[in-house]
């Protein structure tokens, strides 16, 4: 599992200045894992994705957090840069490529964080303890019932992104910004990438039953940080029974984003997370 790192140049959007980050690959249950990393001698942080995006789309969380932490974004089996096999896409798959990239890269005690299908399966990866993990944030999982769970597997999102992916990025761009007005266009650039890069493959993770999120959150035993909007997937009655069955999860809910929080409030977001990681310093 020894990775192959080599160089990749992300422009800065505070000042146009240029940042160099790591690229690299790793290899783990007998699939290739690419992944961005900020690199240091800090204490590590993985960031995980949702469905159609990739480790690059974490970069204005990432820009953020640098400073003080080694923040290593992957992208998941079929997105971005990484090995898209015929089948293997449930959450134990994506926990098991994560757990596979933590000791790949030697990674002591990381903080995890996820969001949407990144956040399932970063709350799967923590709920099979081993000492593995030093916290962990939640940013709206898919934490949904087996009827909604249904709903969205019997939905047209996989044939819409059949289609999208006969368009070109530019064609992508201007359909998101006229959706996401507010999103900065760096980030509708790198979502429209993403989704050119995400394969039909990877939507399989839509298909039920996902684990049940109660029983994976009662099992979770470190400090944990769960940030919602106010249209979130999971709501605040949710996340307030979530607390009752691990008292060990914070809430944060941020004001004016949705499910879509990491595009719709990055900053918000990430003065929430280097506030909570600070604290576990």
């Amino acid at each position: 599992m020894t990775p192959e790192v080599g160089l990749s140049v992300l422009s800065s959007a505070a000042d146009g200045s240029m940042t160099t980050w790591l690229d690299g690959i790793c290899e783990t249950n007998g699939i290739s894992i690419h992944y961005l990393r900020t690199g240091g001698a800090k204490p590590p942080v993985v960031l995980l994705h949702g469905l159609m995006g990739s480790g690059a789309c974490w970069t204005p969380l990432a820009r953020a957090l640098e400073g003080e932490f080694d923040v290593v974004m992957p992208d998941a089996r079929g997105h971005g840069g990484s090995s898209a096999p015929h089948h293997g896409y449930r959450y134990d798959d994506h926990a098991s490529d994560v757990v596979g990239l933590i000791r790949g890269l030697s990674l002591s005690r990381p903080v995890l964080l996820g969001h949407s299908m990144g956040g399932m399966t970063a709350a799967v990866v923590a709920s099979r303890g081993a000492g593995l993990l030093r916290g962990l944030v939640l940013v709206d999982p898919t934490f949904l019932s087996p009827e909604r769970q249904r709903e969205v597997r019997d939905s047209d999102v996989a044939a819409q992104h059949r289609r999208a992916l006969g368009l070109q990025k530019s064609e992508l761009v201007a359909q998101a910004r006229a959706r996401h007005p507010r999103r900065s266009p760096e980030l509708v650039e790198l979502q429209a990438e993403a989704r050119l890069r995400t394969h039909l493959a990877a939507f399989d993770v839509l298909t039920p039953p996902n684990p049940e999120y109660r029983d994976v959150v009662g099992a979770i035993d470190i400090p944990s940080l769960l940030v919602i909007g106010d249209n979130p997937v999971v709501t605040l009655e949710m996340a307030t029974d979530l607390r009752s069955i691990n008292p060990r999860v914070r809430i944060e809910q941020v004001k004016d984003a949705g499910h879509g929080l990491p595009f719709e409030q990055p900053e918000r977001l990430g003065e929430v997370v280097v506030s909570f990681l600070r604290e576990l310093a």
